[in-house]
C-alpha cells in the first residue's frame, strides 16, 4: 500500500533575481547562448540522458526547446524568446542574449525598476523610430526587380549556422534555390493584396548536398510498384483529384460512452465496405483521376479503383494535407540533400527560417545591415542623442540627467556586447567614428602592429578600410560622436556582397528584448509549486 503524503503549501520567493541561484542561472543562460551567436558560434549538443535521438546545433529553436530550465527568471525569458521565434523564425539568439545583457547590466546601477523600465522603454522607441526613418543608415530597401538583396539575406541566413555543415560551393547553391523556392509561391497574376503559397521540404538525407533541386507542385512518395502501375496511365490535359483526410479502411469510429444498436444479422464490416463501394462508384462517376488519402484505404477499394484506371494513394501524412487542400495555390517542393541526420535537420530548420525571412520582407520590404554593424550603429546614435539632445527622450518624465546617462550607457553597453558576441577567436572588435560600423581583427598581433592598417572591412561588407577612418576599442571609453546618415547610393549599389538581417525579425527581437528585460526587473515576487 503506498504512502500518501500531504500537499506541501506553495513557496513565495521575494525579490527572485536578487539571490545567488538568479544571478548564476542568468550568466549561465548568457554563456550559452552567446558562445553559439554568428557564423563562428560554437555548436551545442543536445541529449536528454534518457535516450533517443542526438542534435547538434546552434539554433536557438532546438537549443531552447531541448534544454530545461528551472529558475522561474530564465522560465519567463525562454518563454518569450520561443514565442518570438515561433512568430518570425529568425532572431532567437538575438533577443536572448540582448535580454540578458540588459537586465544583468541594469541590476548593478541600483535605481528602482520604475525608473529603469520607463527609460528604457524611452531608449527603445528612440531605436525603433530611427530604423524606421527615411534616414537611417542600416535600413536598405528592397527591389523585389532585383533578386540581389533577397539572396544576400538568404546567404547571410545559412552562413550564420555552422551546423549545417556547408562550404561556399554548397551555400550559394542552396541560397539560389531557397530563393527559387520563394519565387514560386508568389501567384503570376498578383494582385494587390498577394497570397502566398507554400514551399514543402523534402527530405534526401544521406546525399550530396549540391544534388538539392525545386520542383513545382507537390511531390508525394509512392511505392515502385504504385509507380509502375501508374506510368502505362495516360490522361488528358484536365486531371481531377479528390483528397480525403479520414480514414477509407472501413473501421468503425469510436462510439464514446454511447451504444451502437445493430439489427440481428447485419454485418458491420460489410456495411462499411458497401459504403466504401458506394464512395469508388461516385468517384468513377465523377472522372477522378487522383485519390490521395492522409490515412489508410481499404485494399478492396483501392483494388476498385484501380480496375476503373483511377490513381490512389495513402497514408501521405498529415504535413501534407495543408497543401494539398489547397493545390490551387502555388506550391513547391524543395528537396533538400545533406551528408547526415543531424546537419540536414539544421539544414531544414535554417531553410525554414530563410523561407519565412523572404516572406516577412514581403511585408516590409527592407533589411538591416547585419555582422553586428546595426547594433555599434545604434549604439553611436542613442549616446549622441541622449548626450546632445536629452529632451527627445525625457519629455515631461520626472527623470534627472545622471539617471538617463546611467540608463543609457547601460543600454549602449547591452547592445555593444551583443555585437562582440560575434567574435569568438580571441580577436579584437573596434568600431569606427564616422559611420559607428563593427570592425574585426584577429587575435594575437604583435604590439608594434599599426592598428587602422588591420581591418580591411566592416562586419557588414559595406565600408572597406581604405577610407580615411579613425577606430577605437569598442568597450572603450570615447566621446559620443554623431553617425553618419542616410546610405549613399552606392552603398545601396554593392548589396548583394552585403551580410544582412531580416528588417521585421530583428525589429521584433529588439522590442521583446527590451520589454522581456522590463518584465523580470518588475517581479517583486514568484510563487512555486513544490508538489
Amino acid at each position: 500500500m503506498s504512502r500518501l503524503e500531504a500537499k506541501k503549501p506553495s513557496i513565495c520567493r521575494r525579490e527572485p533575481l536578487t539571490g545567488e541561484r538568479a544571478g548564476a542561472s542568468l550568466a549561465a543562460l548568457r554563456g550559452l547562448v552567446t558562445s553559439c551567436y554568428g557564423p563562428a558560434g560554437r555548436l551545442k549538443t543536445l541529449h536528454n540522458g534518457r535516450g533517443g535521438p542526438v542534435a547538434t546545433t546552434s539554433h536557438s529553436a532546438a537549443l531552447l526547446a531541448g534544454l530545461p530550465v528551472s529558475h522561474p527568471v530564465l522560465k519567463v525569458l525562454t518563454a518569450a524568446v520561443r514565442s518570438h521565434v515561433a512568430c518570425f523564425s529568425d532572431g532567437g539568439l538575438f533577443t536572448a542574449i540582448l535580454c540578458c545583457n540588459l537586465v544583468e547590466n541594469v541590476q548593478r546601477l541600483g535605481l528602482t525598476p520604475t525608473t529603469v523600465i520607463k527609460l528604457n522603454k524611452h531608449l527603445l522607441s528612440l531605436c525603433t523610430r530611427y530604423l524606421k526613418s527615411e534616414v537611417c543608415a542600416c535600413r536598405i530597401p528592397v527591389d523585389f526587380g532585383s533578386t540581389q538583396i533577397l539572396l544576400s539575406l538568404v546567404r547571410s541566413i545559412l552562413t550564420s549556422k555552422p551546423a549545417c555543415m556547408l562550404i561556399a560551393k554548397e551555400i550559394d547553391h542552396i541560397s539560389t534555390l531557397i530563393l527559387r523556392a520563394f519565387l514560386l509561391t508568389i501567384p503570376e497574376d498578383a494582385q494587390e493584396h498577394v497570397i502566398l503559397g507554400k514551399s514543402i521540404i523534402v527530405p534526401l538525407k544521406g546525399q550530396r548536398v549540391i544534388d538539392s533541386a525545386v520542383l513545382p507542385g507537390i511531390l508525394i512518395e509512392v511505392s515502385e510498384v504504385q509507380l509502375m502501375k501508374i506510368l502505362p496511365i495516360r490522361k488528358s490535359d484536365s486531371f481531377k483529384v479528390a483528397v480525403f483526410c479520414v480514414s477509407l479502411s472501413g473501421d468503425l469510429s469510436d462510439t464514446g460512452e454511447g451504444t451502437l444498436l445493430v439489427s440481428y444479422g447485419v454485418s458491420l464490416e460489410n456495411a462499411a465496405l458497401d459504403q466504401l463501394f458506394n464512395l469508388g462508384k461516385q468517384l468513377v462517376s465523377d472522372h477522378v483521376d487522383l485519390v490521395l488519402c492522409q490515412k489508410v484505404i481499404h485494399p478492396s477499394l483501392k483494388q476498385f479503383l484501380r480496375t476503373h484506371h483511377i490513381i490512389a494513394v495513402d497514408r501521405i501524412g498529415v504535413s501534407l494535407m495543408e497543401p494539398l487542400s489547397k493545390v490551387t495555390a502555388t506550391i513547391c517542393s524543395l528537396l533538400l540533400c545533406n551528408r547526415n541526420d543531424t546537419a540536414w535537420d539544421e539544414l531544414k530548420l535554417t531553410c525554414q527560417t530563410a523561407l519565412h525571412a523572404l516572406q516577412l520582407t514581403v511585408k516590409e520590404p527592407y533589411v538591416l545591415l547585419g555582422g553586428g554593424c546595426t547594433e555599434t550603429h545604434l549604439v553611436a546614435y542613442v549616446r549622441h542623442k541622449t548626450r546632445y539632445e536629452p529632451e527627445s527622450v525625457l519629455r515631461d518624465e520626472r527623470c534627472s540627467q545622471t539617471e538617463l546617462q546611467l540608463i543609457t550607457e547601460a543600454f549602449c553597453s547591452a547592445l555593444e556586447s551583443l555585437a562582440g558576441s560575434l567574435e569568438h577567436d580571441g580577436g579584437e572588435v573596434l568600431t569606427d567614428d564616422k559611420y559607428g560600423h563593427f570592425w574585426s581583427v584577429q587575435a594575437n598581433l604583435p604590439s608594434a602592429v599599426n592598428w587602422p592598417d588591420l581591418p580591411s572591412r566592416c562586419g557588414c561588407g559595406l565600408y572597406s578600410s581604405q577610407e580615411e577612418l579613425s577606430w577605437s576599442f569598442l568597450r572603450g571609453a570615447r566621446h559620443p560622436f554623431p553617425p553618419q546618415t542616410r546610405l549613399s547610393r552606392e552603398a545601396k549599389g554593392s548589396a548583394n556582397t552585403l551580410t544582412l538581417d531580416c528588417f521585421t525579425a530583428k525589429l521584433s527581437g529588439l522590442q521583446v528584448a527590451v520589454e522581456t528585460a522590463s518584465l523580470i526587473l518588475d517581479l517583486s515576487c514568484v510563487i512555486e509549486d513544490t508538489n
